[in-house]
């Protein structure tokens, strides 16, 4: 599990009777690295995974009976099991795991957590496990934003040097004391997805971005369609004029924009708006002799320069013969998660 993503937070800040199973330390070949997570409740699995198979088997019955007698668990997993065994897990490593049913106890951190995210805060969740002979005294965890020095109930002694030792690195990591052990998870923003147009199109594309874990921004100058009965899905919705609201957008490498509005002008002015800025992608609907006419009149006019114009994703879309509104909206979808799946392998996203 990624701390990135809302629902998961929400669960966490929500739920009762949830164990949450995660990750602290990983040596040689596993499933998952360290920060994936599951959560668990009496009947099984609900969100995530740590790596499935028989060692999410394990942890899922090790869950079962933490949430039985109250206690956290620290517990190693080795997966180099005889390759006669069928289902034996042989990765060849281990995988050292935090199994807490005091999940319920940190609902109002988990809520922090969700809320910095919401206000576009990125930070540092970090669990502290007090050992006592080798066995989890109780668990601890603070939420600390990147943009402050650290904030925690007066009651946690969690050191504030960590909050130092966060920030020098993206990845989960685990800090070892005499007495404590102190996970430090970075939660980053998710990447965000600005659809200019909250027609079928734009709805279906916000339904779909919101599952594939982007941050939805919905623009319209359309009163009625602009609006959470319309677009439940959107983290954001703005009413006003498209260019003048796409134009204001906060600059990021991470913003994602499709612009799939009424018409060709609504269409040329969302364009204009995103085109020369930091993205990560930049679409258009439309066919191909729209696109083309558009781009002979974006460099007439100096609105675009050539290079400009071979960034976007104009008709957008994978070419997957789509024809309905919801096949155009999953052509879109999957070039979005292609375009993100490709920035993360070079290390840009």
């Amino acid at each position: 599990m990624d701390y990135s993503l809302p629902k998961t937070l929400e669960m966490l800040a929500d739920g009762q009777g949830l164990v949450l199973a995660t990750i602290v330390e990983a040596e040689g070949s596993t499933p998952q690295v360290v920060g994936a997570s599951a959560i668990f409740s009496e009947a099984g699995l609900v969100a995530g995974t740590v790596g499935g198979g028989v060692l999410e088997a394990r942890v899922e019955a090790i869950a079962r009976e933490a949430l039985s007698d109250g206690q956290a668990r620290l517990v190693t997993f080795r997966l180099d099991a005889d390759p006669s065994d069928l289902e034996g897990a042989i990765c060849g490593g281990a995988a050292r795991v935090l199994i807490d049913p005091g999940v319920g106890r940190d609902r109002t951190v988990f809520g922090q957590c969700l809320e910095g995210l919401r206000g576009r805060q990125p930070g540092y969740l970090i669990t502290g496990m007090v050992m006592n002979a080798g066995r989890i005294a109780r668990t601890e965890r603070a939420w600390i934003t990147a943009a402050e020095a650290i904030r925690m109930d007066a009651d946690k002694a969690i050191p504030i040097s960590l909050a130092k030792i966060g920030a020098v690195t993206r990845r989960p990591h685990l800090v070892e004391e005499e007495d404590a052990l102190w996970l430090i998870e970075p939660v980053q923003l998710l990447p965000r997805l600005i659809i200019a147009g909250a027609g079928h199109v734009g709805r279906a594309v916000a339904r779909l971005g919101s599952l594939l874990d982007f941050s939805v921004t919905v623009i319209d100058d359309r009163a009625e369609f602009a609006s959470k009965a319309n677009v439940p899905e959107a983290d954001e919705i703005v009413v006003g004029e498209i260019g003048d609201a796409v134009r204001e957008i906060e600059d990021s490498p991470d913003n994602h924009f499709v612009i799939v509005t009424r018409g060709h002008q609504k269409d040329a002015e969302a364009l204009r708006a995103a085109l020369g800025r930091p993205a990560g992608y930049v679409g258009m609907i439309g066919s191909k002799t729209k696109v083309e006419t558009m781009r002979r009149e974006f460099l007439a006019k100096g609105w675009a320069k050539e290079e400009d114009w071979a960034g976007i994703h104009a008709p957008i879309g994978l070419a997957i013969g789509s024809k309905t509104v919801e096949e155009i909206a999953v052509s879109i979808a999957a070039e979005l998660v292609l375009v993100r799946s490709r920035r993360k392998a070079e290390g840009r996203g």
